[in-house]
């Protein structure tokens, strides 16, 4: 990599910045965070004393920041990306990337014109136990797959009072909170899906937003009809596994999520790549999943079980690409057309679950 870092300011200093953002930037020897945009409050600056606090974001615009990172609310991810975008920065907006496909299509459009990185922060691609998974699936282990199931549950039956995230609103609820993940991993693992059927809705007593949804992709996979259930729930009290897959040959099933998260909030420092020695988040065995199969498929009664190690999750990957993107050393891996299909599949979703019927994914949604 160049030796020639690069200087990154974050919009906003909430969940997103403070968890998500500033640790990981901090950690990724090509990038500076040198500045953070944090409207009131002294948080920042006690957190990042050698950083730049502004107070509005044409302070930041107006520096020599290069990438901008925009985590605020969701409401202000498409006019905050815009603004930075034609003010010649390079952009990261956290998910969703933005409130329709016909914004997320400008911006990229944007981008492209002004030879801009623009990318969505897609960072669950870098979780461990999606790694794990799309590995089980490359090596064949439970075949030819038929079906996944990728589950993101909670427990809220009441809502939150006095945030932006029970707000009403299309860019707000789980859909647009969570979906774009679980959307987005369904793509990097099997392509374009074919058909969209699915139920948004809220479960809730009162409930201001979209608190729950299931989305089935169906794909052809190897020739043969491959079904992906997408959901999400405020009414999980007892969650279903992450994922569960079915294959062939046999099941891979892995319950709990990243551990980053939570590891983050907690306190916990993550470590620079430059300091090789450091080992980020090893998840313990207790937490790995389980891979089940036939050795032979004639003997089905007759099963194997073994636990699988999970691949260490690792968010420094995404910010290590966007570094490598922007000096011109490597592909971005996250594109904005990856935003802007996440985008347009989840407002299919809603199409379909209005209608109550399948919807075909076109090439205008491609």
């Amino acid at each position: 990599m160049s030796k020639r870092r690069v200087k990154a300011g974050i919009i906003g200093f909430g969940l997103a910045g403070r968890v998500f953002h500033a640790p990981f930037i901090s950690a990724v020897p090509e990038l500076e965070l040198a500045a953070i945009v944090q409207r009131s409050g002294e948080a920042a600056a006690m957190a990042y004393p050698d950083v730049t606090v502004y107070r509005s974001v044409e302070d930041l615009l107006a520096s020599d920041v290069e990438l901008i990172v925009v985590g605020t609310p969701n409401a202000t991810h498409f006019p905050f990306a815009k603004q930075a975008l034609q003010a010649g920065k390079h952009v990261v907006v956290d998910k969703p990337f933005a409130p329709s496909s016909s914004e997320a299509k400008e911006l990229e459009s944007i981008a492209v014109e002004g030879g801009l990185v623009l990318a969505p922060f897609h960072n669950r691609r870098w979780d461990g136990d999606f790694l794990t998974l799309k590995e089980i699936i490359a090596d064949g282990n439970v075949g030819r797959v038929s079906t996944l199931e990728s589950h993101f549950d909670r427990f809220r039956p009441l809502p939150r009072v006095g945030t932006w995230k029970e707000a009403e609103g299309s860019e707000n609820g789980m859909l647009m909170d969570l979906g774009p993940h679980l959307v987005d991993q369904a793509l990097v693992l099997f392509g374009r899906p074919e058909s969209i059927t699915a139920s948004v809705r809220s479960d809730r007593d009162s409930s201001g937003i979209e608190d729950a949804f299931d989305i089935t992709l169906r794909f052809t996979h190897q020739g043969n009809p491959l079904l992906v259930h997408a959901r999400a729930t405020m009414l999980a009290a007892e969650p279903a596994p992450r994922f569960r897959v079915h294959g062939t040959l046999g099941s891979f099933v892995k319950w709990g999520l990243d551990p980053q998260e939570p590891t983050i909030a907690g306190g916990a420092k993550v470590p620079s790549l430059s300091d090789t020695a450091a080992i980020w988040l090893a998840e313990p065995e207790s937490a790995w999943g389980t891979l089940t199969t036939a050795p032979d498929p004639a003997k089905p009664e007759t099963l194997e079980r073994r636990k699988v190690p999970t691949a260490r999750g690792d968010y420094r990957g995404y910010y290590r690409n966007i570094a490598s993107a922007i000096l011109g050393e490597g592909e971005l891996a996250v594109t904005a057309r990856d935003g802007f299909r996440a985008i347009r599949l989840l407002e299919l979703a809603r199409e379909s679950s209005k209608a109550g019927c399948t919807l075909q994914v076109n090439d205008g949604d491609w």
